[in-house]
């Protein structure tokens, strides 16, 4: 049993220490604990009858002793409990979510002696952030509302979970996302009250439930059992707040002036230039809420109920480059419901309905290039995020020793867009691969420096999207979860086992503003010889259009054991096993992988059998799905075009070339030509999954009653990516086809192969590294051939470790509480994971890193999550009685940076010579991907040795005001940033012009500061 043989102290120990002693037992993770309930257990003598009895919900349920000397209660609502013993005495214990409270009635002695019973003492928790648990496993944080409240943080999701140790925040580009672990930002997942909230289309967001109604959340950084998976960084798992007999309500109300708002600094150019002036940028936010709960039937139904309503809005003048700049809005009018039915004391049911809705307006207005003014309105791009989710749960205590509980959850969450033009014109896009929008399209100029000056920078006046593909009107993903539990205790182990459906279905597409991109460039006739005004431009057009209904089904059934090998040792074994189904948007499935297995190993030793030092360690392995968005142009219809023109002149106001005569036909890359992709042919018939191993070895000791430290050494190795290559030339090689001198393949006999086709894709689904099985329809013909390519063919194997040390303290007095850790850590490998920070690409699973065998050059290093060195620290301090002020300082080390340039193959130029200046395009032979490789100036600069950003310090500040004159109101103000100081954490790392190959000036520019100094106001009022 993982907890029953648990004591906080022998007989030896003081009574005070028992009182003092942080609960010991009374908080933390237990592997064997659901995701959204916690337990009771402890120690009695045997056949005595322990009763608990929750005071504010009547609640109550009776178990006997065993013959062992232990009790147990599984699958409890959170909250404060009463224990009483039939023998006598009781205890007071809180239990907080994925936790067992401790409530010993006799004390057993390390070495083995006989019971003593406790005085009937009262035992409270003393509210202790992370105190030690010997039942743990695991590496968990547990944050309250009452807590977070006290701490000066924002009020999100993230924002609490980066104050555990081991996450920082991840890169800019992806939003206000955390990297758990050395993993990227897209491999963790996020769950509400049990329901899984992730938006799984991307893992690149997730249903923002409103904060007000947070009563806890738990922060999984490492070391999670079983009945957790799909992720490879880490879990955050929120419950929200329930009514009670009590009746409850109130307001409250946060303002961010935007006259206490420091300005952004400015950003400059390497040679000085002004790039951004953010002198100019506005902004503000306020978020208002009012609550009511109570028994809408005494200790039979309960309520809690909120709603929320938060408006922003941001003026972003500043980018000098840019042909416009913004002004943006958002509005969350958003609610929440909580009811919990005690239908008797054996059985419970709890609904959790929410809604997260957001409608951002982002207004687009003409800004002259090269100065930084707000001219015509040019429209607005309307964004819808969120939705509703319902999730009904059943908790069902058939025996002392066996819970049953099952969940079913339905949620939606919006990515909907459309635009409205300055006249008037309402442009969204239907998922119609043959309809072209209406507007401006997105102009790209790229010719050289030099070009540019003769005749100009070609842009658009009249580009509301910005240059963003625009999502279809109608863009949703939709999640049905169902799941069982059971816990069964077995004399000394405690079972667990369940199952987990979760179907996941997208509506995804988008298309080019105006239905085009427009693209101009330069061309020299006489690329050896040095410009001579013979060269000249052309454009070249562009259609990007997707549109599809995707699937992705998993299956996981898992079973885990809490073994009490002796008094003070406790053992875990977790297995679990996960199926994955990907299904493009005919309906056809592409992917599918079987049973994953996923074991996970742990131990925790009580050393003194007091709860005073605990030594701990786990092994496991974690698995991760493809996301939905794998499939919308690389396994669905999708229509991808290009043609070159020369042209004659340009529209000064939406940059469209005037066209002469075309240069080419249309050409149809990737096989996007509307044709749905054959499924056979998307992946590697071998395809593994991605998956991760991780080990951690620690301890925690209590040094005073008071205060605890902690350290814990992991390690996380990534086993296997899934990626995408693009080098069908191997598939070409294996079958013995050469290009004809039009470039066409054709084997020996002539027959030319149908590339680019349905059963003939560019890019395909495999395992970086790892021979690969390809089915290919060679010539178009329906006979399929299958090659096995090996893997040093395609890529270098797929790598990327985690390695650190973490040290925490943990402590609580009666006016004074802090929470503190420092983290050492290195991050190494040649892939970030699912995304790629360098070049903020956030295509889930289909980055660049391995598209062809020359992008994965020199691309070992330190990734861009590696925080060498992270400090933080926070805690609040009681005053007196009216007054608190609450700290948190956040001390780190900068991620390393890239210097990224093009694959220069000049025959006539020796490494290290700089080009010619001017270089137009022709003097080199470059990659088709531009600057896209780990080498600047012809030299290879291994991944993250370019050099590092700087340190940053943060620190927040926060004091609340309490009158006594009147109950239940509060005052408080928050500065984030109290200094202001606003250290580069993110920078533009592509160093050389993807065409010319001549060094940019943006290089090194900031693409993100530190958040300047913000003030927030609350005021509240609770009765």
């Amino acid at each position: 049993m993982a907890s029953n043989k648990r004591n906080c102290f022998s007989k030896h120990a003081k009574r005070t220490a028992l009182s003092l002693a942080l609960g010991a037992c009374f908080i933390g993770g237990v592997h064997a604990q659901s995701n959204t309930a916690g337990a009771i257990a402890g120690r009695a003598s045997a056949g005595d009858t322990i009763t608990i009895t929750s005071p504010s919900t009547g609640f109550t349920r009776t178990v006997t002793v065993g013959a062992d000397g232990t009790f147990r209660f599984s699958a409890l609502p959170t909250g404060q409990y009463t224990v009483t013993s039939s023998a006598g005495g009781s205890r007071n214990v809180a239990v907080n979510v994925g936790t067992a409270a401790n409530a010993d009635f006799v004390s057993a002695v390390a070495s083995g002696g006989g019971a003593t019973t406790l005085d009937a003492v009262q035992v409270v928790g003393t509210g202790f952030i992370n105190p030690i648990d010997v039942t743990s496993v695991e590496s968990n944080t547990i944050l309250t509302a009452e807590q977070i409240a006290k701490i000066p943080v924002p009020r999100d999701t993230t924002s609490v979970a980066l104050l555990a140790p081991g996450t920082v925040r991840g890169d800019a580009a992806f939003g206000n996302l955390a990297s758990f672990g050395g993993a990227s930002v897209a491999e963790n997942q996020y769950f509400i009250n049990g329901f899984n909230i992730t938006n799984s289309f991307r893992s690149l967001n997730f249903s923002q439930v409103p904060f007000e109604a947070i009563a806890e959340q738990q922060i999984k950084t490492g070391g999670y059992g079983a009945e957790f998976g799909r992720s490879l960084g880490g879990v955050v798992n929120q419950v929200t707040k329930r009514g009670t007999n009590e009746f409850h309500a109130g307001a409250n109300i946060f303002y961010t002036p935007e006259s206490l708002t420091a300005n952004t600094d400015n950003i400059y150019l390497r040679n000085g230039t002004l790039r951004q002036d953010n002198s100019r940028d506005e902004g503000w936010a306020a978020t208002a809420a009012v609550w009511a709960s109570g028994a809408l039937i005494k200790d039979t139904l309960f309520a809690y109920a909120l709603l929320q309503y938060g408006k922003t809005e941001n003026d972003a003048w500043g980018n000098v480059l840019s042909p416009n700049n913004t002004n943006t809005k958002v509005k969350n009018p958003n609610w929440l419901l909580k009811m919990d039915w005690r239908i008797n004391d054996s059985n419970l049911l709890e609904l959790t309905a929410f809604s997260d809705k957001q409608k951002t307006d982002i207004d687009t207005y003409v800004n002259p290039l090269g100065q930084v003014a707000r001219e015509d309105y040019i429209g607005t791009l309307k964004n819808e995020q969120g939705g509703e989710n319902y999730v009904l749960k059943y908790t069902g205590y058939f025996t002392d020793n066996l819970t049953f509980s099952a969940l079913a959850g339905h949620g939606e969450f919006s990515r909907a867009q459309k635009l409205i033009t300055a006249d008037g014109q309402n442009i969204s896009y239907s998922g119609d691969l043959n309809q072209t929008l209406g507007g401006c399209p997105f102009i790209l100029d790229v010719r050289p420096v030099y070009r540019r000056d003769i005749t100009g920078a070609y842009y658009s006046r009249c580009n509301v999207a910005a240059g963003a593909l625009l999502q279809r009107d109608d863009s949703k993903d939709t999640r049905d979860q169902f799941r069982i539990d059971v816990d069964w205790q077995l004399g000394d182990h405690l079972l667990k086992f369940g199952y987990d459906l979760d179907d996941y279905e997208s509506v995804a597409g988008q298309a080019n503003e105006g239905g085009l991109l427009w693209r101009y460039s330069t061309i020299d006739p006489t690329p050896l010889l040095p410009a001579s005004g013979d060269e000249f431009d052309v454009v070249r057009q562009q259609t990007t259009t997707s549109g599809a209904v995707l699937e992705v089904k998993q299956r996981a059934f898992y079973i885990q054991d809490s073994w009490n090998v002796t008094d003070t040792f406790i053992a875990y074994l977790g297995l679990r096993w996960d199926t994955f189904e990907n299904i493009n948007g005919s309906g056809q499935s592409y992917v599918k992988i079987d049973n994953q297995f996923g074991p996970r190993l742990g131990f925790s030793w009580d050393v003194n059998g007091d709860s005073t030092f605990k030594l701990f360690g786990n092994a496991g392995r974690y698995a991760l799905p493809l996301t939905p968005s794998v499939a919308l142009r690389g396994a669905s219809a999708s229509v991808f075009t290009r043609r070159t023109w020369n042209f004659t002149g340009v529209d000064p106001v939406t940059g469209e070339p005037v066209l002469g005569t075309p240069r080419n036909n249309i050409s149809y890359l990737n096989g996007e030509d509307g044709r749905g992709k054959d499924p056979l042919t998307i992946a590697s018939k071998n395809l593994d999954p991605q998956y991760q191993d991780e080990y951690i070895l620690g301890f925690q000791a209590a040094l005073t009653q008071n205060l605890s430290l902690g350290m814990r050494g992991i390690y996380r190795e990534l086993k296997a990516a899934i990626d995408d290559n693009c080098d069908y030339t191997a598939i070409m090689d294996a079958n013995g086809l050469t290009p004809d001198e039009d470039g066409v393949w054709r084997n020996a006999d002539g027959r030319a192969a149908n590339i680019p086709g349905p059963g003939f894709p560019y890019c395909r689904m495999f395992n970086p590294g790892e021979d690969a099985v390809f089915v290919t329809d060679l010539y178009g013909d329906g006979n399929y051939v299958t090659n096995t390519i090996e893997g040093s063919r395609l890529s270098p194997k797929a790598k990327r470790t985690y390695s650190a040390l973490e040290i925490f303290v943990d402590g609580s007095w009666d006016k004074f509480f802090l929470q503190g850790s420092y983290t050492y850590a290195k991050s190494k490998g040649n892939t970030e994971g699912g995304v790629k920070s360098d070049i903020g690409q956030a295509d889930t699973n289909v980055t660049q890193d391995f598209d062809y065998i020359e992008l994965t050059e020199n691309t070992f290093g330190y990734l861009p999550n590696d925080r060498r060195h992270s400090f933080k620290l926070f805690g609040n301090y009681e005053i007196s009685d009216e007054w608190s002020v609450g700290g948190n300082l956040l001390v780190q080390s900068g991620r390393p940076y890239n210097c990224l340039g093009v694959l220069d193959r000049d025959p006539n130029r020796e490494p290290g010579d700089p080009p010619s200046q001017p270089r137009p395009i022709g003097t080199y032979n470059p990659h088709p991907y531009g600057a896209s490789f780990m080498r600047c100036n012809n030299v290879p600069v291994p991944r993250g040795t370019a050099g590092r950003l700087p340190w940053t310090t943060n620190f927040d500040l926060n004091i609340a005001y309490r009158p006594s004159f009147a109950e239940g109101l509060q005052f408080k103000v928050d500065v984030f940033n109290l200094f202001d100081t606003q250290k580069t954490i993110g920078v533009n790392e592509v160093a050389e012009d993807p065409v010319s190959g001549l060094p940019v000036e943006t290089y090194l520019s900031a693409a993100a500061l530190q958040a300047p100094r913000t003030v927030r106001f609350m005021v509240q009022y609770d009765f």
